[in-house]
């Protein structure tokens, strides 16, 4: 039994509402590690980030620009890719981290990247 005041349950999860300020998701047909290798590249290219923590399935990289925690599991033949940040949906961080899993080819064979526009 504890005593002395105790927070409320609604703010029980106020750590991650505050550390974990926008998410983004993606399917793509990349494998998890061709996931976390792209990812890699492109964050400590554009963004200057460094990776203090990885995994088979996940990264966090921090810099100046903020943290990014990445995750990519397999499901069938996709790949499901959740990018978290702390930064605001309008910072720079976040941007680019959307540029980012807009470049993840969404199914075999396409080349990844922002579409021509054209419908056919």
């Amino acid at each position: 039994m504890e005593f002395g005041p105790q927070p409320h349950p609604s703010l029980l999860n106020i750590q991650n509402t505050i550390t974990n300020m926008a998410g983004y998701q993606r399917k793509t047909a990349l494998s998890p590690s061709e996931v976390l290798s792209e990812a890699e590249d492109f964050l400590q290219q554009i963004l200057g980030l460094t990776r203090s923590h990885n995994s088979s399935h996940s990264a966090t990289y921090h810099g100046a620009e903020g943290t990014v925690t990445l995750s990519a599991h397999p499901h069938g033949p996709y790949t499901d890719v959740v990018a978290d940040t702390d930064q605001l949906r309008t910072s720079r961080m976040d941007y680019e981290v959307q540029k980012l899993l807009n470049q993840l080819p969404y199914e075999p064979g396409d080349l990844g990247g922002p579409g021509s526009g054209d419908p056919t």
